[in-house]
């Protein structure tokens, strides 16, 4: 008996023709929400079971937050909501209605990295790359409402986040190199990538 291997690509073709067979009466009772992304206002129009990641990347386009262990242990769906790190792949998106969300496209402004995003680059915290986001965003939400976090306080904080190929060394410095420069504005979206381009 042979097993069938996982299309990821397959998968979210089949999502979408899922979403565009609903017919006109069914979009009618799905609820719209509003919420803030990356400082831009939006409006989706969403199953009541739809998961914020799902939102996230197959209606805004914002890929960054990933589903990799669907029950929330692996951090790489991580994305910061109201000011609070969220499992975005155990979030249900009517949830996020009236919420601010960043994602890691809002860190960035413009061409110029986040802080924390060059203290990875510089110590060389990834290495594949799956897992970064949801380090960043971990990392951004407590280094801008923790005050002056220990070692031992960091560590504690992104054992959420798992890393299959690089050494967590590397993260860590990273994240507590950059305490010193953290302030609590690291939770507002810096101008990087919003959600859709404007219409």
């Amino acid at each position: 008996m042979s097993t069938a291997q996982f299309d990821p690509a397959r998968y979210k073709a089949e999502q979408r023709q899922s979403w565009n067979a609903a017919s006109q009466h069914e979009r009618d009772r799905m609820p719209e929400i509003r919420l803030t992304v990356n400082g831009r206002q939006e409006r989706l129009t969403v199953k009541n079971s739809t998961l914020l990641v799902n939102a996230l990347r197959d209606q805004l386009g914002l890929t960054g937050a990933r589903e990799a262990c669907g029950v929330g242990i692996c951090g790489a769906c991580t994305v910061i909501v109201n000011r609070r790190t969220v499992s975005s792949c155990l979030s249900l998106a009517v949830l996020a209605d009236g919420a601010e969300v960043l994602t890691v496209e809002g860190l960035s402004d413009g061409d110029r990295l986040h802080p924390l995003q060059q203290a990875f680059l510089e110590a060389g915290a990834f290495q594949c790359g799956y897992c970064t986001p949801g380090f960043l965003m971990s990392g951004v939400a407590l280094l801008a409402t923790a005050e002056d976090p220990s070692e031992e306080e960091v560590r504690h904080f992104l054992v959420g986040n798992l890393c299959r190929c690089t050494s967590y060394q590397e993260i860590l410095s990273a994240v507590m190199k950059m305490k010193e420069q953290a302030s609590p504005d690291w939770l507002q979206p810096r101008g990087g990538l919003s959600a859709r381009p404007p219409a």
